[in-house]
């Protein structure tokens, strides 16, 4: 990668197939950004998707949710002349330094993280307890950015509070070997909340309220019609309200240029709600046109995405060694 002077960004997202509006809006687009300035190690973090399995079937759908993700990312612009591109489990060292980090990591810290008590909450009877591996999440987290020598992570600001046991394990572990890790910061970054097509929640696959990056047009324009708009709005000529409709929210995204004249055709009930979507649907698609069209190209050539992924996780692992080998020092466990 070319050096860049701000420091080194680490980000990852959990395999769980194809990516939505949401995922782009929310984090991909400032990930592509992040690029020119900073030096980038993007990973798609398919150990931590093991965590919260429940049954075999959900393992073996890891390895096509992980090509699925790398498609969408190369596709939206993450470039691996530019960034480390990679998967977790194909540089195994990050599960050698969550192991030496678990020897110094209280668990009173992990007990604490207001995720893990979340999932307490959730579980039914059927569950027995709780995974080793759900409670450790923290620090295979704080092991997958220390490992690259990462000094900043993008979050949005709801999202400040998780990094800081990372930054708590580094601290406790500078304090007792010396001098090893920066503590990693937060860079914050505009998150948009993109709300679903159910006009209620977050856009997510697991509410069936999203749009896939990588569905047709006409999958886009079928799944739109179903879309929420507002409640209040009973017959085509009544009056909209465009600041309760989550249609006219996304137009700001994909129709910026037409913003005024959706409203305006809106609330004086010369617009209907059904070309309100068929507008948007030709506002997404045009938008995301070069992006599905590089998609398809990627998902044609499988032996290219192999060869980026393995280009990746050998630049990692470069970097990853030698940090494997300065923490064994450290911890007096070096290699004779």
């Amino acid at each position: 990668m070319t050096t860049k002077t701000k420091g080194r960004i680490f980000s990852g997202m959990r395999p769980s197939g194809r990516l939505h509006l949401g995922n782009l809006l929310g984090a991909l687009e400032n990930w592509v950004a992040l690029q020119d300035d900073y030096e980038c190690v993007y990973c798609i973090v398919d150990v931590h998707a093991l965590t919260t399995l429940t049954d075999g079937h959900e393992a073996r759908e890891i390895a096509a949710s992980v090509n699925e993700i790398a498609l969408d990312w190369l596709a939206a612009g993450l470039d691996p002349e530019r960034s480390i591109i990679f998967v977790q489990s194909h540089v195994p060292e990050v599960m050698t330094l969550h192991t030496l980090l678990s020897m110094v990591t209280p668990l009173g810290w992990l007990m604490r993280v207001p995720t893990f008590k979340d999932r307490v909450r959730q579980m039914d009877e059927t569950e027995e307890s709780v995974s080793y591996g759900l409670v450790g999440y923290p620090v295979l987290q704080t092991a997958d950015i220390i490992l690259y020598k990462a000094d900043t992570v993008p979050v949005g600001a709801d999202q400040v509070a998780h990094l800081e046991i990372a930054r708590e394990i580094v601290r406790r572990f500078n304090n007792m070997f010396g001098p090893t890790f920066a503590e990693p910061r937060a860079k914050l970054t505009e998150t948009p909340l993109v709300i679903g097509l159910d006009g209620h929640n977050k856009m997510s696959k697991s509410m069936d309220n999203h749009i896939e990056l990588a569905a047709t047009p006409e999958e886009t324009a079928a799944r739109l019609k179903t879309a929420f708009t507002d409640p209040q709005r009973l017959r085509r000529t009544d009056p909209g309200r465009p600041d309760v409709c989550n249609i006219y929210s996304l137009h700001k995204f994909f129709n910026p240029d037409d913003l005024k004249t959706v409203y305006d055709e809106c609330t004086t009930a010369t617009r209907g709600c059904v070309d309100c979507k068929a507008h948007l649907a030709d506002g997404i698609n045009k938008s995301l046109g070069p992006l599905r069209e590089r998609r398809q190209d990627l998902a044609a050539h499988p032996e290219r995405l192999k060869e980026i992924l393995a280009d990746g996780a050998q630049k990692a692992s470069a970097i990853a060694k030698e940090t494997i080998l300065e923490v064994r020092e450290r911890l007096g466990i070096s290699i004779p």
